[in-house]
């Protein structure tokens, strides 16, 4: 089972829960050594004195601030002494709708659960009243040295604890982006509204896959057993200016071609493939189908 990365209480009101803290989401990004060119030879990092040269044990190591000139050091304990609620305590400040929170402010997810059976039933009590009502709660805790904002809010039968930047963490576009756009209306905005409208449909997470981690496995795989790896090809070119209704009025087409296919089944697929003579036809899948024949009309 997995352990908890964090272990504490939620309070709301008068009322403390005991919970633990576990990670939501894992990575599956390939992680790779490192290596000197043409050798076997793995490259070390190492914490080194600056002055000395020597290694240094991470037992020994203070965190250090200069101020005004003098260095002022930190101990890890001194740290923890200052944190609020000794980094054990979740407080529930106010309730809030969740919409209302601005999408830019989320971090990272976490799943949080009763941390034993005498907290069970509290833990349901505020997860089921947070349901009934639609809110979500805003709390401040520290974790690992940092204190967070957070939003609890109820998700797939447990409590989810969201991590936020705080306001002076967001930066305002204006401050950040180039030649922002003027607005303008026109034939070709009328026929971008189509095109959004012709490629709207429902969020289905499951539908998307991290397709370079798979090219990255398989280009593992290649040089493994000697093969040449296959290129991705380039990026497109910008849209030109001049260009850009009639690049709008060819993509809408295309979409309703392509929404066309896709109601038809896979045995009309097939046929069709037939038709147009599709070499290797019988081993496609449905969707290695719809591309080659629309590649081949």
């Amino acid at each position: 089972m997995p352990r908890p990365i964090w272990s504490g209480s939620i309070s709301f009101g008068l009322v403390t829960i005991p919970v633990a803290l576990f990670t939501a989401t894992e990575d599956h990004t390939v992680h790779f050594h490192q290596y000197e060119r043409d050798s076997t030879d793995r490259i070390r990092y190492q914490r080194v004195n600056e002055r000395t040269g020597q290694e240094v044990d991470y037992a020994d190591i203070v965190k250090g601030r200069e101020v005004g000139g003098r260095l002022v050091q930190l101990e890890q304990q001194e740290l923890d002494d200052i944190a609020p609620g000794r980094s054990r305590s979740l407080e529930i400040d106010t309730f809030v709708d969740l919409a209302d929170i601005d999408p830019i402010y989320f971090q990272k997810t976490y799943w949080l659960a009763p941390a034993g059976e005498d907290s069970e039933r509290p833990y349901f009590l505020l997860l089921e009243a947070m349901s009934r009502t639609g809110k979500a709660g805003v709390a401040l805790f520290v974790m690992r040295g940092k204190q967070y904002l957070t939003v609890i809010r109820p998700d797939r039968d447990v409590l989810a604890l969201d991590t936020l930047f705080f306001a002076d963490e967001i930066r305002d576009p204006a401050d950040v982006v180039e030649n922002a756009p003027k607005k303008r209306g026109g034939k070709d905005l009328d026929m971008a509204e189509r095109l959004v409208e012709s490629m709207s449909g429902e969020w289905k997470p499951e539908d998307f896959r991290d397709t370079y981690t798979e090219k990255v496995n398989a280009l593992i795989r290649d040089k493994a057993k000697g093969r040449k790896a296959k290129v991705a090809d380039e990026p497109p070119e910008p849209t030109e200016a001049v260009d850009l209704l009639e690049a709008l009025r060819a993509s809408v087409t295309r979409r309703k071609k392509k929404s066309a296919t896709a109601a038809v089944s896979k045995k009309e697929l097939m046929e069709t493939a037939k038709e147009l003579d599709i070499p290797g036809r019988s081993k496609m899948s449905r969707e290695e189908l719809e591309k080659a024949v629309r590649k081949a009309s």
